[in-house]
């Protein structure tokens, strides 16, 4: 059996049903996934066979399986035996997973042995990816492995009858991981019961920084406006928004509306943050402070046991924000904690297991009227595993993109993306960027044969993927980031080996284009195995590098006429204007980004003239839409001139719509609508049934409706599904085009 098929009970539960079938045996993990041997008649061996793989644990998955005749070995009983790795490893790693609900009512209930102990974990739930230094899946190879099993877990992990037999990870508070909290002097506080002292100081106003199953949270009341406002200050983060944890789906469904897929996400194994509207929001959140300007919560539901008991005893939501300060990576280890959050925090709650690979929550967001699942992050419960088929002998390592980072690898049968790291500007991010790519490499000991990297000569993944092919005397492969973008799509749903030609659609901030120019809305075709570009939105110009990126007005100046000069004085000092008109002048670097397009009207429309995260201005002109008739949209342009977008016309008629008084959600609904009618015009006169849809600005859930509403039974649409749209695709998308594209125009 090959797969999800190690740390997720899959030895214990082909135990019982040997027994169940009457069959002698062994079942192990080896390096490529389980192996199973069985005597019996040949009938009772099928029917086992038929059994298991119609009803596996129910975490697993099953990739491949097979049944084969062998030369007669004697079993005088069915029995697990300890893995036996005789090669490289060929497997799918083991992610996390959230707490099942026969582990909660364990940790709920007082006759249980395992009542409020926080690391409470089965078979079916718990950290895996998180704790784990080696595969196969063995305790001796996890964190775990400090904590020796007490005589009544021991009792548990050998008797085949219970949930716990064979269960890697299992441990109670006798023998187990342990809790402290500690002032940020580092001096224990007393207590019977340090998760109500931890509630009870949380209620009081502090901010605590807790360490869970995957790294440091931070952790305080979500009702209490004084103590949010103190943790953005001391957490250097002004307006992005903060995930707020909900003790339970009951309590938050009596003040949110939930759809049912929605629902199904928060309470998944992956257990993800979900983006949710708060329309009619009920309750005594501290919205405004929460998510400052904006109609939508990141909300998820209590994954481990430690945020499960702590959540209950608090009965309230409660803010559960990355343990770092703003731009860093999540935190996991203790003394970097106390050393880089002593600031932040006012107690910590830290325990003593363990975090290998720390990793950010996971963060999906489904539109309103479709339910078309978008990830907004990849992390958690998703990495590192990626379930599409690569055929290749190649070991491949791609270097992925610079602001939303990721590493794939192929050193094997299978495809690995690495969880989020994040913009690798930051030092902390880019050491944890080399640690993970040394941490594939050696996991798997396999040297990569090629190394990708994106065509952008400053980017950080980029040179450090240069300079490891130069280490080991491998070839390196620049692939440009939008084609990235569109092969990640491609990749996904299939498409290199169809006959059909397919429109691609690639709308993002900024990437480095074969013409030395800023791309950022691409139009391409491809057809068997070659991709070219044939269509952009016109090009406006590029002004003072990354600060563009980060301050909106200067999109609105990159884009403005003689008419808005007047707007822009209320923008800009004099001294600026005379900067920015110098280096309009001069005009030696263009774009066309649809990124700094929409930042362009976020600051034309007064909503957001500086970004204080990454793509602030893009979500605030969302969040202006409650909801749109597209029977009423008009689009700001008339057509396409050969194959390009009229940017200038686009702005320049939106800009009169301003000026005659049009409201903001009726402009924002037409600027969107006029988006993805240039989407449909491209297919129609490139006579293109089939659109791949790739880059940051497909996160914008209003304009996927509206293309989903315009394309009806026309045209098939393909977004990224299993991964972000964003940066986070582009490793993939870089792998993918270098198997399929061969020749390139």
């Amino acid at each position: 059996m090959t797969g999800r098929v190690q740390g997720v009970g899959f030895r214990p539960h082909v135990f019982n049903l040997a027994k169940k079938f009457g069959l002698n045996g062994s079942v192990s993990n080896n390096e490529e996934g389980v192996v199973i041997y069985l005597t019996g008649e040949e009938k009772i061996v099928q029917a086992f066979y038929d059994s298991l793989i119609s009803n596996p644990p129910k975490v697993s998955k099953i990739r491949d399986h097979q049944l084969s005749k062998i030369e007669h070995r004697a079993f005088d009983k069915f029995s697990i035996i300890q893995s036996q790795k005789q090669g490289k490893l060929n497997l799918q790693l083991t992610p996390d997973f959230a707490i099942c609900d026969e582990c909660k009512e364990e940790i709920g209930n007082p006759n249980n042995r395992r009542f409020h102990y926080p690391f409470t974990i089965c078979v079916n739930c718990g950290p895996r990816w998180a704790i784990t230094n080696l595969f196969p899946f063995e305790r001796e190879h996890t964190n775990i492995a400090s904590f020796n099993m007490c005589e009544t877990c021991l009792e548990e992990y050998q008797n085949p009858t219970d949930r716990r037999f064979h269960s890697q990870t299992n441990s109670c508070s006798h023998c187990g991981i342990q809790l402290q909290l500690t002032d940020t002097n580092g001096t224990p506080l007393l207590g019977e019961d340090i998760i109500k002292t931890t509630a009870v100081l949380i209620k009081e106003g502090n901010i605590l920084a807790i360490k869970n199953t995957s790294g440091y949270l931070l952790c305080c009341d979500a009702s209490n406006p004084e103590v949010i406002k103190k943790l953005r200050e001391r957490k250097r983060r002004p307006t992005k928004p903060f995930a707020i944890l909900y003790p339970s789906l009951s309590l938050l469904k009596q003040y949110l509306k939930t759809s049912k897929i929605q629902e199904e996400t928060l309470n998944s194994p992956e257990s993800p943050i979900v983006i949710i509207q708060k329309i009619d929001l009920d309750g005594n959140l501290a919205v405004d402070e929460l998510a400052p300007k904006l109609n939508q919560l990141g909300i998820m539901l209590p994954y481990s046991g430690l945020l499960h008991l702590l959540a209950t005893e608090l009965g309230i939501p409660m803010v559960a924000t990355s343990g770092n300060i703003h731009a860093s990576p999540i935190i996991s280890d203790v003394d970097t904690a106390h050393q880089e959050l002593g600031e932040v925090a006012d107690y910590f709650l830290d325990h003593n297991l363990e975090i290998t690979n720390p990793q950010d929550d996971s963060v999906v967001k489904f539109s309103h009227r479709f339910q078309e699942g978008v990830i907004f992050r990849r992390s958690r419960g998703l990495s590192p595993n990626f379930d599409v088929e690569v055929t290749t002998n190649q070991k491949i390592l791609a270097m992925g993109g610079h602001l939303k980072s990721t590493l794939a690898f192929t050193p094997n049968d299978y495809l690995y993306i690495s969880q989020y790291l994040g913009n690798l500007d930051h030092f902390d991010v880019f050491d944890r960027y080399i640690k993970t790519a040394i941490t594939f490499t050696e996991l798997f000991e396999e040297i990569p044969e090629v190394i990708l990297v994106d065509k952008h000569p400053a980017y950080n993944s980029t040179l450090h993927g240069i300079e490891l092919a130069k280490h080991w005397n491998i070839p390196v492969q620049r692939i440009q980031h939008h084609k990235a973008h569109f092969a990640s799509v491609l990749g996904e749903h299939g498409l290199f080996d169809q006959n059909n030609k397919v429109l691609g659609v690639v709308w993002d901030g900024t990437g480095y284009g074969d013409d030395a120019q800023i791309w950022g809305g691409e139009f391409f075709e491809y057809h068997d195995h070659t991709m070219e570009r044939v269509g952009h939105f016109e090009y406006f110009d590029w002004l003072a590098g990354d600060k563009m990126a980060k301050e909106p007005r200067i999109s609105f100046y990159a884009l403005a006429n003689d008419a808005m000069q007047e707007d822009l004085q209320e923008k800009f000092s004099k001294e600026e204007m005379g900067i920015y008109r110098h280096l309009k002048k001069k005009g030696v670097l263009k774009t066309s980004s649809v990124g700094r397009l929409f930042d362009a009207v976020a600051s034309l429309l007064d909503l957001c003239d500086f970004n204080t995260y990454e793509g602030e201005a893009a979500i605030l002109l969302e969040n202006q839409i409650q909801d749109y008739d597209i029977k009423k949209c008009t689009s700001y342009l008339s057509g396409l001139k050969n194959g390009k977008v009229p940017t200038h016309q686009l702005f320049n008629n939106l800009y009169l719509d301003v000026k005659n008084g049009k409201g903001k959600q009726e402009i924002i609904v037409n600027f969107l609508f006029t988006l993805a009618t240039a989407v449909i015009q491209m297919a129609k006169q490139s006579q293109l049934r089939e659109i791949a849809l790739s880059g940051g600005v497909f996160q914008n859930t209003v304009l996927v409706d509206m293309l989903k509403d315009l394309a009806g039974e026309k045209y098939k649409l393909y977004f990224n599904r299993n991964l972000s749209p964003n940066d986070e695709n582009i490793s993939f998308g870089q792998l993918m085009y270098h198997l399929h594209i061969k020749n390139e125009p």
